[in-house]
């Protein structure tokens, strides 16, 4: 009930006062000493204590690698012997077994069995853990995570010793490219494991961009090759490199590589030619300034030729219209051209509207603004650019107030379809125009927006491999000043011109998917009816076929879940979509030849082994704690004793009653020596 330094302390003291009895040689010193001594060993208690045990079984980890790597060739079978053959053993030992399976991780992590082997440690009493197995490949990759086993740690490494792979590898590859420059992608064909004879020192590679015919070529295996690459087109473009699959290699999994690359232009060149002075004009500049990337070339008609007011040429301070260096020479130079309230007045001669035809049929873009010019005989409409505009005037000028308002195929066209309408007053969702051409679409031309009495006002067509855009009116200015609340001029106007300059997100028949997480979603865009089925092609080769539901006015979307990672296929009629979910060769497939190398550290520093399944299940055999536990064809594990305690017994040597007795006799004795009695 005391501590024993109170005990100690007590002792010491009754000590030192026989010591100092002794010194003055008093009678009896030693008979005080003695009762003392018997005093103290009464207060310590000797005791005899009995515990019953029952003896506790040892404990052996095993972690069982079922990642996709761990799925290739025989690997399962092998795996499983391993694991049952690892059972016996161990039931024949008397050792408590604990089993964990890994599979893949989540983002791509690989294979994470050092997490699930500490896992199972936090698990299980320390004490009692004699050893862990890991059947795998070998290819871990959370080793820096390995827990501090008390244990020996072994490796039945399953695969092949003959098993050899060929993987793609892209090393180097931008996220996204400026159109018609070139750049380059890194990319090497490798060859791992035991390569059989006959392979060659060349394999094919074959290139598809978003999904298209691809191109086979053929280069070194083991070399680093700076592959030229040009874009297409703007936005996203998908580039799938693959490798045929060779005989005898493990997979075709690691055979693929998905780029997915933004196609962005370095400059817009726009040209903006105005045909006189009106407020409006300062609307186009302000929008297309506001682009850094775009570099306007504007030229305002202040003085056409037939004027006649006696100003000698020489005394004039205007800059001479150059047409010859902007319609012969650089018209090609420019992603767009703008004629706004332009009228033929003698400037330009014929052969540049017919340049300027051709350009839009070679793949350019114009927008014609039209105000009242366009409906007299000096319009645009008499010259050779008639032939790619999409509508002809009527010659009459609606001169009436009217609401600019979205058409039926507006509402389906992404240059019109909800655009913002909460910026009119008086319940309007935009302010009015007051004036308008009058305008006759041509077929096959897109009416996006009407004016007064529905009339075509915003028309697009395609000609050739351009487009053409006109705008029959000249008041959208009133919007940007926000006349009876404005409207969204800035956002329109930029669609129009985007959209004429083909960027690929404001195609009118298009078929796109898109990726958040594990979901893939894909929506068509079209200006007809309802788009038929999509059929879908997973990255295994499986196919299905998904229905798209109707989400807006030309606008039908699907969505499905893509458990699996790779290159995603989807096509409906001509129209194709390509996406990587995921990489295309996860990182289980980075390597996939079974080596012990990862995990050799880590057995090494707890004495374990690397067996191959191949040669055999090895023997359990108990070692003990600070030995080798692994040799040919056996795997130690270490026995750990553990034992819990079900009784405790504690018998006094001594009764109380002694220790009392004989204190009393000799504190009496002492007291008769002294009195010399």
């Amino acid at each position: 009930m005391l501590p024993w330094a109170f005990i100690a302390i007590l002792a010491g003291v009754a000590l030192a006062l026989c010591l100092l009895a002794a010194w003055r040689r008093l009678p009896g010193w030693w008979l005080r000493a003695l009762a003392v001594g018997v005093l103290a060993l009464a207060l310590a208690d000797p005791s005899l204590q009995t515990e019953e045990r029952e003896p506790l079984s040892d404990i052996l980890l095993i972690v069982v690698d079922e990642s996709a790597s761990q799925h290739l060739s025989d690997r399962p079978a092998q795996s499983a012997a391993a694991l049952e053959g690892v059972l016996e053993e161990a039931a024949r030992d008397g050792l408590d077994t604990r089993v964990a399976r890994v599979s893949d991780s989540d983002g791509d992590e690989g294979t994470l069995a050092m997490g699930a082997l500490g896992d199972m440690l936090s698990e299980v009493p320390r004490d009692r853990v004699a050893g862990a197995v890991i059947i795998s490949d070998g290819q871990v990759h959370d080793v820096a995570q390995a827990p501090d086993l008390p244990a020996p740690l072994h490796l039945l490494r399953t695969g092949r010793a003959g098993d050899w792979d060929r993987r793609l590898v892209v090393s180097n590859a931008p996220a996204f490219a400026i159109l018609d420059e070139e750049f380059t992608i890194t990319l090497r064909i490798e060859d791992q494991g035991d390569v059989p004879p006959g392979m060659g020192d060349a394999a094919e590679i074959l290139l598809a961009v978003d999904g298209g015919q691809p191109r086979a070529y053929r280069i070194p295996v083991g070399v680093d090759l700076e592959l030229p690459v040009v874009l297409p087109h703007g936005g996203r473009n998908v580039l799938e490199f693959s490798v045929p699959e060779a005989e005898g290699e493990l997979t075709a999994r690691n055979n693929d590589a998905v780029i997915q690359i933004n196609g962005v232009r370095d400059r817009l060149r726009v040209l903006l030619v105005s045909g006189e002075p009106h407020p409006g004009q300062r609307t186009w500049r302000n929008l297309l300034k506001a682009d850094a990337a775009v570099d306007l070339v504007h030229f305002t008609i202040l003085r056409p030729p037939g004027k006649q007011d006696g100003v000698p040429v020489g005394e004039l301070s205007l800059i001479a219209f150059p047409t010859r260096e902007l319609f012969s020479e650089k018209i090609d130079e420019f992603d767009l051209i703008i004629f706004d309230r332009y009228q033929r007045r003698g400037i330009l001669p014929a052969i540049y509207f017919e340049n300027v035809r051709d350009y839009v049929a070679q793949g350019g873009g114009l927008l014609v603004a039209a105000g009242p010019d366009f409906a007299t005989a000096d319009s645009l409409y008499r010259s050779e650019i008639a032939e790619v505009l999409p509508a002809a005037p009527t010659a009459i000028v609606i001169d009436t107030p009217f609401l600019p308002a979205i058409s039926a195929t507006g509402e389906k066209h992404p240059v019109t379809e909800g655009l913002p309408a909460d910026y009119g007053t008086d319940g309007d969702p935009w302010g009015r125009w007051f004036r308008q051409v009058q305008l006759e679409a041509k077929d096959g031309a897109q009416v996006v927006m009407t004016g007064e009495g529905e009339e075509p006002l915003l028309i697009l067509d395609r000609v050739g491999n351009g487009r053409v855009a006109l705008l029959g009116s000249d008041h959208a200015w009133l919007w940007d000043r926000g006349v009876e609340g404005g409207g969204p001029q800035a956002e329109l106007l930029r669609r129009v011109a985007h959209w004429l300059m083909q960027e690929p997100e404001l195609e009118e028949e298009a078929l796109v998917a898109s990726a958040s997480g594990q979901e893939i979603t894909v929506t068509r865009r079209t200006l007809g009816d309802a788009p038929g089925p999509v059929a879908v092609t997973a990255p295994d080769g499986s196919e299905r076929v998904m229905t798209l539901e109707r989400e807006a006015p030309g606008r039908f979307v699907g969505r499905i879940a893509g458990a699996e990672q790779g290159l995603w296929r989807f096509s409906e009629g001509e129209r194709n979509a390509v996406i990587g979910l995921g990489p295309a060769a996860p990182r289980e497939f980075v390597e996939t030849i079974a080596a012990d190398d990862v995990l050799a550290p880590v057995i090494r520093a707890h004495r374990g082994g690397a067996l191959a399944v191949e040669d055999g299940v090895p023997d359990l055999r108990a070692v003990r704690e600070g030995r080798q536990a692994a040799g040919r064809g056996w795997i130690g594990w270490t026995p750990r004793n553990a034992y819990l305690t079900a009784d405790l017994r504690v018998l006094s040597l001594v009764p109380a009653w002694m220790f009392l007795l004989l204190a009393a006799g000799l504190s009496t004795w002492a007291w008769l020596r002294e009195g010399r009695r």
